[in-house]
């Protein structure tokens, strides 16, 4: 059992027990954008409508982030995750059952409102239980989770060509609330002397929603990692939702085919970017203070030519390449962004922290989806999309550039 087991070795298996749950948080929300031509030929709807089967779960996601966050800072991090877990595996075998676009855009945004819960306190969990110098590896392992889930999204598409749409989510959502059950038993908060500021010490010190907002949107810093984080999941969910669809046009690739090279080559490389990005800010932390806020820095200046160099060629290994290279270098940041939360904001605060940078996140991404669908019925290339992407990528790495951790915690 957790509570038994040595405080690292029981820190490293929270993240071990949390990776397969973002690899199923992912998996479940981008496989659908992989089985377009099934799904749209069992369903009939048009590019637009397709986009907004993600856009609404994303702006559902956004405008619950927020308040997830701050439920996973109020209450047990631990019971949060595992009721967020079982809730979205049922909407997932649920959105297998889906007769109409009516029913599969209901499904989609209640499966944002169950998924917006887990992020937050996962990462919280995750900071609570390791500090200092495995804070960025450890975040990042478990964002590992989430690249192999985004990877495996490419199996909804060659599942359903094979025995029908709704055969992935009928299948992954059993597996998750399997999974769910699994948690409730081995699943735990960190103990109170491990944890800065447990989840518990919010309500007894009756901290509330609207004093959790004030607090962070009265810090200028924070204000600018909100236009950052924005800007950066409009370029995330550009490439998600709209890639697959692009690879199987432009190079004349099947539905699985172009499904697995838009998530698999990417997310591949992703693995390794998550890893490199929070080792390295790590080690390099014990020695510049600002190494958690630099890393993504160059991360994000080599990702930019990648996701350009995939939007431009006309040779798919030349594609996959630039793709794969924006997966390595982009992910430098997600594996600090909480660890750089961390040096920012009221510890208190932190879930619902990282919930408000979501909402802005998810807001804009299910916009550039949408706007992606919508370029494609005004028979627009949405290779534009990819381009602005690059710009923006460049744009970020500005902002965060420009973050200045609180002294007190640069090295916590």
């Amino acid at each position: 059992m957790i509570s038994h087991a040595h405080p690292l070795a029981r820190a490293w298996l929270v993240v071990g027990l949390l990776w397969f749950v973002a690899l199923l948080n992912y998996l479940d929300r981008v496989m659908i954008t992989t089985m377009r031509g099934s799904l749209v030929e069992a369903i009939p709807m048009t590019d637009a409508q397709f986009g907004l089967l993600t856009s609404a779960f994303l702006w559902v996601y956004a405008v619950l982030s927020p308040f997830a966050g701050f439920m996973a800072d109020r209450f047990s991090r631990s019971r949060v995750i595992l009721w967020s877990l079982l809730a979205w595996s049922a909407l997932t075998w649920l959105t297998g059952h889906a007769k109409t676009f009516e029913q599969l855009i209901v499904a989609r945004a209640l499966m944002g409102v169950s998924e917006a819960t887990y992020i937050p306190a996962a990462l919280a969990l995750i900071a609570d239980y390791h500090r200092g110098s495995t804070r960025s590896l450890a975040t990042g392992v478990h964002m590992t989770g989430i690249g192999v889930g985004s990877g495996l999204g490419g199996l909804g598409g060659w599942l359903a060509e094979r025995y029908g749409w709704s055969y992935a989510f009928t299948l992954f959502g059993i597996i998750g609330i399997v999974y769910a059950v699994l948690l409730l038993f081995v699943l735990r908060d960190a103990p109170r002397e491990e944890a800065e500021v447990p989840a518990p010490t919010a309500k007894k010190h009756g901290a509330g929603f609207v004093e959790a907002l004030v607090s962070l949107f009265g810090s200028g810093t924070f204000l600018l990692m909100l236009v950052f984080w924005g800007l950066l999941g409009m370029t995330g969910w550009a490439v998600v939702g709209w890639m697959p669809t692009y690879l199987n046009e432009q190079f004349h690739l099947s539905q699985g085919a172009a499904g697995l090279s838009a998530t698999g080559y990417l997310q591949g490389a992703s693995l390794v970017g998550f890893l490199v990005g929070g080792g390295w800010a790590d080690r390099w932390s014990r020695t510049n203070p600002r190494a958690r806020i630099l890393v993504p820095v160059i991360g994000l200046c080599l990702a930019a030519p990648g996701v350009l160099i995939a939007a431009k060629t006309s040779l798919l290994p030349v594609a996959i390449a630039g793709l794969m290279l924006y997966g390595l270098a982009r992910v430098f940041t997600d594996s600090n962004m909480m660890p750089i939360l961390c040096m920012v904001c009221d510890p208190r605060y932190r879930a619902t922290g990282y919930g408000v940078l979501n909402m802005f996140s998810c807001a804009i991404g299910g916009l550039a989806i949408y706007a992606g669908g919508a370029l494609r019925d005004a028979h627009v290339n949405v290779s534009n999309l990819f381009l602005w992407s690059a710009v923006s990528l460049l744009v970020c790495a500005g902002l965060v550039f420009l973050v200045k951790p609180k002294r007190a915690e640069a090295a916590s």
